[in-house]
């Protein structure tokens, strides 16, 4: 409602309210309440703070538990659910503890390379489904056991590229390399530059 006002201001407050059948004195208690938030925003602001001092501590670990246990013993008394509001408006989460099917993230190579980078278990295959189903199209050529050895370079190379060159469903039925060329040409089509 404060954002009709402020667009048509030629409107006038009085018009509006009316029409949108409010009190004005509560047009007005909200205009208030952008100027000067209530003690609970206020206090929201500080906890805030609080909690993303308490999750930079921790290395980013700490969820909303740890952080609500860390904000009582300090002798801060507030609740686990607004705890855990805060945090998800301040879009901070903590890191879950590992069980059995995830993956390990591992911070450093993030740091490094600006990307999230996670590892699976070993002896974990549910955790890599991709790498499964790539080995059970190897399988249908190579069975189990298989001595690459015995295979030349060109068969190989013949191998991938049966496998690489296979319609997708995800894709349509159709091969990467048509999907790629499709994306080519209608970009060629918008004019952007190429190379060539």
């Amino acid at each position: 409602m404060t954002a009709l006002v402020d667009e048509h201001p030629r409107l006038g407050v009085e018009c509006v309210v009316r029409e949108l059948h409010v009190p004005s004195s509560t047009y007005y208690r909200w205009r208030r309440a952008e100027k000067e938030p209530c003690e609970r925003r206020r206090r929201d602001v500080e906890l805030t703070e609080r909690i993303k001092e308490i999750h930079t501590e921790s290395g980013g670990n700490y969820g909303s538990p740890r952080v609500h246990a860390v904000l009582k013993r300090e002798g801060v008394h507030v609740g686990r659910k607004r705890v855990e509001r805060l945090m998800r408006e301040a879009d901070i989460a903590g890191v879950s503890p590992r069980r059995k099917g995830f993956t390990r993230r591992d911070p450093k190579a993030t740091l490094e390379t600006g990307t999230k980078v996670f590892f699976a278990d070993p002896h974990s295959p549910w955790q890599r489904p991709t790498n499964e189903n790539t080995n059970g199209l190897l399988r249908q050529y190579f069975p189990k056991g298989t001595d690459l050895s015995r295979w030349s370079a060109e068969d190989l190379e013949a191998v991938a590229l049966a496998i690489n060159n296979r319609p997708r469903k995800i894709l349509g039925w159709k091969t990467p390399a048509e999907v790629f060329e499709e994306q080519l040409r209608s970009l060629q089509q918008f004019g952007v530059a190429t190379t060539g």
